[in-house]
């Protein structure tokens, strides 16, 4: 059991939790053998949301602290922990950790929905509120209240050990121990390679940059750079190009000129880092943090909320008697992160038991590398113009069982859950982005791109169609579209946001009352709905590029005799990794219009008012003719005929589709009313959507 201690005034929620453990019996008190929080600190409970009420739950409060761990590294549950045998051991032999946690529940827990949703944060921050509750700002951070109309009682812990929060920052984090060799005094050094690209110059730069955020990175074992490496390249597939290592320097340059302020932590450039090259330095490295303690810190977590009803000192778990059913979701890098969780085993606990009964990994196509020495979970895992070459992409990539002919390996994610009987419920979401930029089709193809592959019956996997990795609200004006310095073309304004909300029910009542999901929609080999690329049929419109070349490939790589692909883990020796195979690609075929035709197809995109798709081009100065990363592309239709062809546009004009915004709105009526009889809109979303669908048409001209 774990020791909970609540430091705060005591309120009679509180006080009725703990008259309960009181009362518990003594057998009930006794430390467990299995005990892996050993402690967990809380504030709360406060307000929030200034006490709003949600429609038949009421309040929510909130709780916030910290827990405290504790891993027996000699467990077959955490030995696979790479470096957990050279970490620091306690006096009772056992690794520790602490991490954040915040708990934002129903003040009268018995009124939720039983279901308690975790979300793996995002680089510390977290996204379910903003992603679900439609309108969501800083003000009224509930936004439409959503997930608390729901009933979830929301849950975020933190897994990323690398994690500084700048001032004024909320991030959820976590800290773990630097391993060392076996005298544990002599540091741990081994190779590391960060890549630099930015989006405005800079004279110097954190030594890891660009998309991990809030994260100095690993130190320089050596304050000269006459042992390391920095290069420059336009594109991916570019020569590398040496800079002088006398034009460089291990620097702060923000304030004081080249060769700046020494610092192992940073990297100042003789005239500085611009926006057009891609920079990349390879250097020896010290200090490992043990960072696959994010794993165990969401497991033990999790497990704890779900199953103890108090810790070793008595004193109540917050969610203990409320909480029936266990959700575990993560968007991005979170979501890779999650299909690394479940391939790895961690749905088990010291126990035994499954911690999740139910997970949504969303737009996290391939896996995240937080089980590696040196491991720098907050990097992408591979773009067609940035980080391509990091791990992540390796298969398996299915959930049950494919063949994978580059390696000679047979596996699929489920492979350790299903040995132990812990496997969760799945439903898989994905944009057309992850198709184009992370190896989406590999997630339901072999890898050969032979067949589409067999979904296990536990899992759903849906597409949404002619969508943008990041989504967009569906409450935003088409303005937001064009907030962006890189693309070429305006953002993706395809939005999403109700159909993942409908798959959010679905996968809770799948799991709290066995009510069927919809059938997975998805492009396939079998329809004739995903092809390879000279097989898709995008139309030719007038000041477009693309979107040939812009599909970021994928490889089969050698990165050292000590690195365990099939895992995602272990030591990296070879940087930059050696190219040993090419995988086929593949991706969703479009319709006259360059939109998806398969999938899950919102009620925009079955009343378009343009093109839309994953994918967008980088503008000059910005690596011309790559692709944006995770940016997908509005290129809106003609208003009338005559402009169309003026244009040699060949796709309709939105006057020649509908003529007027009433016929229109007719259109994503009818639309709306078959997505909500798919189970694919709730159906008390369809106002809403059509609401969403009409703005947006008199935004782009209809009347």
């Amino acid at each position: 059991m774990s020791v909970v201690q609540f430091v705060f005034p005591l309120g009679p929620i509180a006080r009725a939790l703990i008259a309960v453990v009181l009362g518990a019996s003594a057998a009930s008190l006794a430390p467990s053998v299995e005990a892996r929080i050993t402690k967990i600190v809380l504030t709360g409970p406060t307000p929030v949301f200034a006490n709003a009420s949600f429609g038949t739950v009421g309040a929510y409060e909130q709780f916030d602290g910290t827990a405290y761990g504790e891993v027996d590294p000699l467990d077959p549950l955490n030995a696979l922990i790479q470096d957990i045998a050279l970490a620091p051991r306690n006096s009772n032999g056992k690794v520790t950790y602490t991490t954040r946690v915040v708990i934002q529940r129903p003040v009268h827990l018995n009124q939720g929905n039983g279901s308690m949703l975790l979300e793996i944060v995002n680089r510390g921050n977290r996204l379910n509120p903003t992603f679900y509750n439609v309108g969501a700002t800083t003000a009224t951070p509930q936004g439409d209240g959503f997930l608390e109309n729901q009933g979830f009682t929301l849950v975020w812990v933190g897994w990323q050990a690398d994690l500084v929060a700048p001032t004024g920052v909320d991030l959820v984090t976590m800290s773990a121990p630097v391993a060392h060799s076996v005298g544990e005094d002599d540091p741990i050094t081994g190779p590391v390679r960060a890549e630099f690209i930015i989006t405005s110059p800079a004279p110097s730069l954190n030594i890891l940059d660009d998309s991990s955020s809030n994260t100095p990175g690993y130190a320089t074992a050596h304050s000269d750079n006459s042992r390391d490496t920095l290069t420059m390249r336009g594109h991916q597939n570019d020569p590398r190009v040496p800079i002088l290592n006398s034009n460089w320097a291990y620097a702060d340059c923000s304030t004081t000129p080249f060769p700046g302020t020494p610092d192992r932590r940073k990297v100042c450039l003789k005239g500085g880092f611009d926006s057009d090259h891609i920079y990349e330095l390879l250097y020896t490295a010290r200090d490992p943090i043990v960072m696959g303690l994010g794993l165990a810190a969401l497991r033990d977590v999790g497990s704890f909320l779900r199953y103890s009803a108090t810790d070793d000192l008595g004193i109540a778990n917050p969610l203990a008697g409320g909480i029936q059913f266990t959700l575990l979701n993560g968007i991005s890098q979170s979501g890779r992160l999650l299909r690394t969780y479940l391939e790895l085993g961690f749905n088990q606990d010291e126990a035994h038991r499954p911690v999740f009964d139910g997970m949504q990994p969303h737009i996290g196509s391939v896996r995240n590398y937080i089980n590696v020495r040196f491991s720098q979970p907050g990097r992408l895992a591979g773009t067609q113009h940035t980080e391509q070459q990091y791990p992540g992409p390796e298969g398996p990539l299915t959930y049950g069982d494919s063949l994978d002919s580059f390696t000679g390996k047979q596996s699929g994610l489920l492979d350790r859950c299903l040995a132990t009987k812990t496997c969760p419920r799945i439903i898989h979401t994905m944009t057309d982005t992850e198709y184009w930029e992370s190896s989406g089709a590999f997630d339901t193809v072999a890898p050969d791109a032979s067949a589409d592959v067999q979904i296990p019956d536990n899992v759903r996997i849906y597409q949404f169609s002619s969508t943008q990795h990041g989504g967009f609200s569906p409450v935003a004006p088409l303005t937001d579209a064009a907030k962006n310095n890189i693309c070429t073309q305006l953002k993706n304004t395809n939005s999403y946001t109700y159909n993942i909300r409908a798959l959010l029910v679905a996968l809770q009542q799948w799991v709290a009352s066995g009510k069927t999901p919809p059938a997975s929609r998805y492009s396939s080999l079998a329809r004739g709905t995903l092809v390879k690329p000279g097989a898709l049929a995008f139309p030719v419109i007038a000041g477009v590029t693309g979107p040939n070349g812009l599909w970021n490939t994928r490889f089969v790589y050698d990165r050292g005799s000590r690195y365990v692909a099939a895992d995602v883990s272990g030591i990296i020796s070879t940087e930059p990794p050696k190219q040993l195979a090419v995988y086929p690609t593949l991706l969703p075929q479009v319709d006259a219009d360059g939109n998806d035709v398969d999938g899950v197809r919102s009620v925009t995109l079955r009343a378009p008012l343009g093109t839309y798709t994953g994918w967008n081009v980088r503008r000059a100065g910005f690596s011309q003719g790559d692709s944006c990363d995770l940016i997908g592309a509005y290129i809106p239709f003609a208003a009338t005929k005559v402009a169309r062809v003026a244009s040699s546009d060949p796709r309709l004009s939105l006057q020649e589709r509908f003529g007027s915004l009433t016929v229109y709105t007719s259109a994503v009526i009818a639309a709306a009313q078959e997505l909500a009889s798919e189970g694919l809109l709730l159906p008390a979303d369809q106002a809403a959507a059509i609401a969403s669908a009409v703005s947006q048409a008199a935004q782009a001209g209809l009347k």
